[in-house]
C-alpha cells in the first residue's frame, strides 16, 4: 500500500476520465465541420459512461484514503470537500443526458414534419 492516494493507479485514471478524455472528446467534436446523430449520440452516451467511471474512480479514492497516513488525502477524497469533486461527474452526466433528450427532441420533430406532410389535404383552409 502506497502512502499517498496520488500515486495510486485509480488517481491517474481518475485525472484521465475527468480532464483528458472529454476534452479530447470535445476537441473532436469541434474540430469537425459537420457531425452525424449517430456521433452526437455516442458523444452523449460517453458522457455520462464517463461520469458513472468517474463516480466509481472517486469511491475507490476515497476507501483507499481512508487507509492511508496523509491528512491530505483525508481532506479531499473522505471529508465534505470530496462533494466538490463529484459536480464534474454531475456535469458530464447532465451534459450527456441533455444532448441525447435534444436528438430525441430533434428526431421526433422530424417524425412530427413528416407525417403531417404525408397527411396533408390539398385543400387548405383560408385564403
Amino acid at each position: 500500500m502506497s502512502s499517498t492516494v496520488v500515486v495510486e493507479i485509480e488517481f491517474l485514471l481518475l485525472i484521465a476520465f475527468s480532464l483528458i478524455l472529454p476534452a479530447l472528446i470535445y476537441a473532436y467534436m469541434m474540430w469537425t465541420n459537420s457531425i452525424s446523430r449517430l456521433k452526437v449520440g455516442a458523444f452523449g452516451f460517453s458522457l455520462i459512461l464517463i461520469a458513472g467511471v468517474n463516480i466509481i474512480l472517486l469511491r475507490r479514492l476515497a476507501g483507499i484514503a481512508r487507509k492511508t497516513l496523509p491528512l491530505v488525502d483525508d481532506r479531499l477524497f473522505v471529508s465534505e470537500i470530496s462533494v466538490a469533486l463529484y459536480l464534474l461527474p454531475a456535469l458530464f452526466a447532465g451534459v450527456g443526458v441533455n444532448i441525447i433528450s435534444h436528438l430525441l427532441i430533434s428526431h421526433l420533430n422530424s417524425a412530427e414534419r413528416r407525417y403531417d406532410n404525408k397527411n396533408q389535404t390539398d385543400t387548405e383552409p383560408g385564403c
